[in-house]
């Protein structure tokens, strides 16, 4: 039998393991980066310019402790 009604979003009240936390982590952090990235790429040499690259550099950052610690959690199940 066919589903018809999709599934519903991820909010924080159906999250109940710490795989889907890091998961939907990784999802936001991504998300971030491009809008950071998007937001770098304008083009502007301002003081704004330089805190748009450095958030860069810290969502990068975040990303991949998020990824170790899910990659972690994978490797044990």
């Amino acid at each position: 039998m066919l589903k018809i009604v999709p599934d519903p979003p991820y909010s924080p009240a159906t999250l109940h393991t710490l795989e889907d936390l890091l998961l939907e982590l990784t999802e936001y952090l991504f998300c971030a980066r491009a809008l950071a990235n998007q937001n770098a790429s304008i083009g502007f040499k301002s003081h704004a310019h330089a805190l748009t690259l450095a958030t860069m550099h810290e969502i990068e950052a975040a990303s991949g402790i998020a990824e170790l610690a899910l990659s972690k959690i994978q490797v044990c199940h």
